[in-house]
């Protein structure tokens, strides 16, 4: 993978990999999250990722909106627990335009008050609808109880009684403290010139500045003793149809389990019809619609979880099949063919993910973002065909026994 990067003398990281196509992806990846909140603020990420949007020195909140969308481009935000990305897909023509749009909403926004009062309504709406649909909340519920009093818990939408109270001055003290070149990553994929792109950024970003990055403390040991092993109920959803989860969180040894985990958590629950709780639960006894298994990898963390919604009459059988699996990795080594067909089979989910574009430069730009590099596929290629049975074997013992799961059920 011949990819080029640079570091201005602002800080400002730089990655571009090149391929040959009409249509260039690019963006910020700024390392601010939701984890990244201090108390009082919860919600704060994902509103200013909003207010990007409205306005800033130079341009008007429509000017911002018409300015790649007029020459048929893409501008698009989102929020997470620890980075906000603001990204364009736009023709190579235009190229230029999205380096200077993007250079001045995430560098010198304004948020003014009175787009504030408006846009408060609209995120307290998001909040509502995000309520309406149970098989999400219980996912932002599951992580507030295993992060329980750790910023990785927080609510990226935050609740509407915080986010009627932001004010102009709140937005700005967050992006002033976490919006910040050496905070943060400019990434492309696609046909430019890299030289004439540096040059570019040099002129357009800000200049590095004062004082150190203001971060909470992130350091998460793991699942607490009184989660472990243990079954909430929350009730108060009163859902027609029971929603499910199970799983843990780990902060300690991350790179000697990741890959493991990551191979193991696809032939469990993955995005193939064959994974092993897919046929368990939905193809041989019909019991549910939906049933996944998640590996969330966080800097200094890792949560792994397994999600199913079913009929209320069936919640005991199916954790009690969900367990059973886990169990079978817990008593016996998988067979060498069967950790070979998993491999073979991830691998070739990993090369059709990488046909979506847009979907893997924002990968390459997380990646660089909190690790300073980037490895190739043919590298996870590598480290996937390294694991041994006795690997998954370890991982499932040490991570995915019954006495280290969290169990919450909405009813």
């Amino acid at each position: 993978m011949n990819y080029n990067t640079f570091t201005l003398d602002n800080g400002l990281r730089i990655i571009h990999l090149p391929y040959q196509g009409e249509v260039v992806y690019c963006g910020y990846a700024v390392a601010a999250g939701t984890s990244d909140e201090l108390v009082g603020e919860e919600g704060l990420a994902h509103f200013c990722e909003h207010m990007t949007f409205k306005g800033t020195d130079h341009l008007t909140s429509i000017q911002v909106i018409n300015t790649l969308e007029r020459v048929g481009g893409e501008l698009n935000a989102f929020t997470s627990k620890e980075e906000t990305f603001y990204y364009a897909a736009i023709l190579r023509q235009h190229f230029g335009k999205a380096v200077k749009l993007l250079t001045d909403i995430v560098f010198n926004s304004t948020y003014p008050q009175h787009e504030i009062d408006k846009e408060m309504e609209v995120v307290c709406d998001e909040i509502e609808s995000y309520r309406d649909s149970p098989a999400e909340l219980i996912y932002d519920e599951f992580e507030n109880r295993i992060f329980n009093g750790h910023p990785l818990g927080h609510n990226v939408l935050g609740d509407k009684d915080t986010v009627r109270g932001f004010k102009s001055e709140d937005c700005k003290r967050f992006t002033q403290r976490l919006y910040r070149p050496d905070n943060a990553v400019f990434y492309v994929y696609g046909d430019i010139d890299f030289k004439q792109l540096v040059k570019k950024l040099e002129m357009l970003s800000d200049k590095k500045k004062d004082g150190e990055i203001i971060r909470c403390d992130k350091s998460f040991e793991g699942l607490k003793e009184e989660l472990s092993g243990k079954r909430a109920n929350d009730d108060e959803q009163q859902t027609h149809q029971a929603h499910v989860m199970i799983g843990t969180a780990f902060g300690k040894d991350l790179e000697k389990w990741r890959i493991p985990l990551y191979l193991t958590n696809n032939i469990l629950g993955g995005p193939s019809m064959n994974s092993r709780l897919n046929l368990e639960l939905r193809e041989k006894r019909g019991l549910v619609y939906t049933v996944e298994s998640i590996m969330t990898s966080y800097k200094d963390s890792i949560l792994w979880t397994v999600y199913f919604g079913c009929d209320q009459h069936d919640v005991n059988r199916c954790i009690r099949l969900v367990k059973s699996q886990l169990a079978k990795l817990c008593n016996a080594p998988l067979s060498s063919v069967a950790l070979s067909n998993a491999k073979r089979q991830i691998k070739g989910q990993i090369a059709l993910a990488s046909e979506n574009r847009e979907n893997y430069a924002i990968s390459m730009a997380k990646q660089f973002l909190h690790r300073g590099t980037l490895k190739s596929i043919d590298k996870l290629y590598e480290r996937i065909d390294a694991v041994k049975v006795e690997d998954i074997y370890q991982l499932a013992n040490e991570i995915l026994k019954e006495d280290r799961l969290f169990t919450l059920v909405f009813s």
